[in-house]
């Protein structure tokens, strides 16, 4: 049960599609092709080279709406370079022909061009042969996935059937396809800057009860076993306030080989309503924000984020997220692929 929670909890390797809604995305992946599109309609695809050949990634991102282009960049794998000899010129081959310099951009990502990208979606949609020359070895972007991918994206954003569909275009108006749905706002709200304290055994012996009532039977498993969460071992459960009416509770939920999480609830000040859990998978909190970045494997070539930002009554997610399949190709992660966006106003 724990290896298949710590799978789910990094968001890597294992997803599942959902409707597009104003407070959820679409995660699809097939073969060597994955996608990710957020909850304001914008979708982000990524294709890498067969799994045995860690040499790079392609993203394709699109904005929801008629009339939008895709755009495409390329990254290169560099977890077993040196850096010494760094890629100063990258060329896109299809099948064999140049198609042209590709622009570097920043933080180790290039550009195409759209008339690149257009070739590259075809190729990839096809029997073609993608290629990236210029590095230590050429990236071989692999086709396997790729057409089920990009009608997953064009089901999504509703362009079936449109000109600007990239996989089965008709003849419907362009303008049938749905805009970009706005973006949640969440205002931040200050708290105060009283540190986090343990709670007293006065305190947990009140309020534990009231914690687990929230569980079901696969979360918190240290909370649910006391042996796992004596105060010996250091996990006792503590108390940081948000402000003169509520305060967040923490305590650790789970430790598995490179991951743990913390669960966080927020209840009054006196501790006498009902908790509420904001999450038993985050990784800390600060200044009013919960945070989660779980690895999908030891190496920490892929992870999964999310936040919860506070706005004076709840912890509203804020941001949800993976850096694409785990496929040795950078230490942290090679691409940003939220399923939830929201636009977070400062506290004032």
């Amino acid at each position: 049960m724990r290896n298949r929670k710590i799978a789910a909890l990094a968001l890597v390797g294992a997803f599942m599609s959902c409707a597009m809604a104003q407070d959820s995305g679409v995660s699809f992946y097939h073969k060597n092709w994955e996608l990710a599109c957020d909850n304001i309609g914008t979708c982000r695809a990524a294709g890498y080279g067969n799994e045995d050949e860690a040499s790079g990634s392609v993203l394709l991102t699109r904005i929801a709406g008629p009339g939008t282009v895709p755009t495409a960049e390329v990254t290169l794998a560099d977890i077993e370079s040196d850096g010494s000899s760094p890629v100063e010129k990258l060329t896109l081959w299809i099948d064999g022909k140049s198609v042209g310099a590709v622009k570097p951009a920043k933080n180790e990502v290039w550009r195409l061009s759209e008339s690149q990208t257009l070739a590259l979606i075809r190729a990839v949609k096809g029997s073609g042969k993608v290629e990236f020359k210029g590095g230590p070895a050429p990236f071989v972007l692999s086709g396997e996935g790729a057409s089920a991918t990009l009608l997953k994206m064009d089901d999504v954003q509703g362009r079936i059937g449109t000109p600007g569909a990239l996989t089965k275009k008709g003849a419907q108006p362009e303008s049938s396809v749905p805009t970009a749905i706005p973006a949640p706002v969440i205002q931040a709200v200050k708290v105060t800057k009283e540190q986090e304290r343990p709670l007293t055994a006065a305190e947990i012996a009140v309020l534990k009860p009231k914690l687990l009532a929230t569980l079901k039977e696969d979360e918190c498993d240290r909370l649910q076993s006391p042996q796992d969460n004596s105060e010996e071992s250091g996990d006792g459960i503590t108390l940081t306030p948000l402000d003169k009416q509520y305060v967040l509770i923490s305590a650790l939920c789970w430790r598995a080989a490179y991951n743990e999480g913390y669960g966080y609830w927020v209840i009054d000040s006196a501790l006498k309503t009902a908790p509420v859990l904001v999450t038993d998978s985050a990784s800390g909190y600060g200044q009013g924000e919960i945070f989660m970045g779980q690895k999908g494997r030891g190496i920490g070539d892929c992870f999964g984020t999310a936040n919860w930002v506070w706005d004076g009554e709840v912890f509203r997610k804020s941001r949800e997220s993976t850096t694409g399949m785990c496929r040795y190709i950078h230490l942290g992660g090679t691409w940003d692929l939220p399923t939830f966006v929201a636009d977070v106003k400062p506290a004032r």
